[in-house]
């Protein structure tokens, strides 16, 4: 049942996610984001991590979601913006990168399938690599510069909304 359940969240996180660029419309595009960001989070769910989903939830599908419809409303992006599609070119070159890279992506895919060897997880593994206190100690010690330079990121992109929509008024 529960590999039943990991492909079909599985498969509703990759449609979702082609969705995502496959929207004209911004707004359409963050809620089919949130659809992509919720069902990862019912695999770490699958996975065991509790703390994980509950956190994929809570920052991203909660809040930077919230932060990119807020930047999205505010650029107040109309349809006559875009203008007709003058390049087709880049269509076509655009669909035949994208093909490359499934393909690189199939391989790499099946080259780690055919290496890798499963071993079950423990309880108490899993317990101690998903718990409260290994995941802050190791985001305050290991991973402290790309935590600071994240936050400075979304700082640097909520400012250049506000100047891009300043520009309009």
């Amino acid at each position: 049942m529960g590999t039943i359940f990991f492909f079909v969240l599985a498969a509703v996180s990759v449609i979702s996610a082609i969705l995502i660029v496959a929207q004209k419309n911004a707004v359409a595009s963050a809620l089919y984001l949130i659809v992509t960001l919720c069902s990862q989070a019912m695999l770490y769910l699958l996975l065991g991590a509790s703390f994980l989903a509950v956190i994929q939830i809570i920052v991203y599908a909660g809040a930077i979601m919230v932060l990119f419809l807020f930047v999205i409303m505010l650029l107040n992006l109309r349809r006559d913006e875009f203008g007709p599609d003058k390049k087709k070119i880049q269509r076509v070159l655009a669909f035949a990168l994208g093909a490359v890279w499934l393909i690189q992506v199939v391989a790499v895919i099946k080259l780690g399938l055919s290496k890798m060897s499963l071993s079950p997880v423990t309880p108490e593994a899993a317990l101690e690599t998903g718990s409260v206190q290994t995941i802050g100690k190791s985001l305050f010690t290991e991973y402290l510069y790309p935590f600071e330079i994240t936050s400075i990121l979304l700082l640097v992109a909520i400012l250049g909304s506000i100047v891009l929509a300043k520009k309009k008024i």
